[in-house]
């Protein structure tokens, strides 16, 4: 497996152009563009923790807080994530809350009031309610849509949430986008390897994105696309 670090760029054409380029285990070797540095990596990384409790959980839109500053109680209060993913603290102003912890909330609400000559404030950030999860599967799927991400969800499972794979799809091109710690990364995917047991049923989270590409996109990159099969390895891409 091998993960590529690139300019951020289109989503699943970006993703099969850089196939070709980076190549893989079972294809021919191919020389990566300048722009590309190809390095070793270990699985598509998990994000935070999806209980709200835990110290990684990683907000999202409409997710309800509570704020406490200790001895200033007028400061106290529940803000919820706007469909931005942003709230609004006095002192602080207007702030991105998505994809950030409480903690890191808290802290920068106190930096603000320090900053306000307001001495040591003991910020505290709760989730008081998180908003469902889900996860989107989109492309060739016979019912593409958002799904809610309750328990344990793979791959497979997820595009079978997703009635399965539509008439004209590949199951060799299946690409899992996911953001972790501020960075995207996308992983393409070969059903049909993990069917026969030649690696692992990837786990899917909360807020990950699944493309199932079909013959089309195919033949828009077939000089480069010239892997076949495609993979029989997951091939992992840190998106700048």
């Amino acid at each position: 497996m091998v993960r590529c670090r690139l300019n951020r760029g289109g989503a699943f054409a970006s993703f099969v152009l850089l196939l070709g380029l980076a190549g893989c285990a079972s294809g021919p070797a191919l020389v990566p563009r300048s722009s590309l540095q190809v390095v070793p990596t270990g699985v598509l990384p998990a994000p935070g923790s999806a209980d709200p409790a835990s110290s990684d959980f990683v907000l999202a839109p409409l997710d309800r807080l509570r704020i406490d500053v200790l001895g200033i109680e007028d400061l106290s209060r529940v803000v919820q994530v706007d469909g931005g993913g942003n709230i609004s603290f006095p002192y602080a102003g207007v702030m991105q809350a998505a994809g950030r912890t409480p903690e890191a909330i808290a802290q920068q609400i106190a930096q603000a009031m320090r900053a306000n000559y307001i001495r040591n404030p003991q910020v505290t950030v709760n989730v008081d309610q998180a908003a469902p999860r889900t996860f989107t599967v989109y492309g060739e799927v016979r019912e593409p849509g958002n799904y809610p991400a309750v328990g344990s969800t793979t791959l497979m499972r997820a595009v079978a949430s997703a009635r399965g794979l539509g008439e004209f799809a590949r199951d060799q091109e299946v690409i899992l986008f996911r953001r972790v710690n501020g960075h995207d990364y996308a992983a393409l995917y070969n059903l049909r390897a993990i069917s026969s047991g030649a690696y692992a049923d990837p786990q899917v989270y909360p807020d990950d994105v699944i493309a199932v590409g079909d013959s089309q996109a195919r033949r828009r990159f077939k000089d480069i696309l010239n892997i076949t099969p495609l993979l029989l390895n997951p091939l992992v891409l840190l998106v700048r």
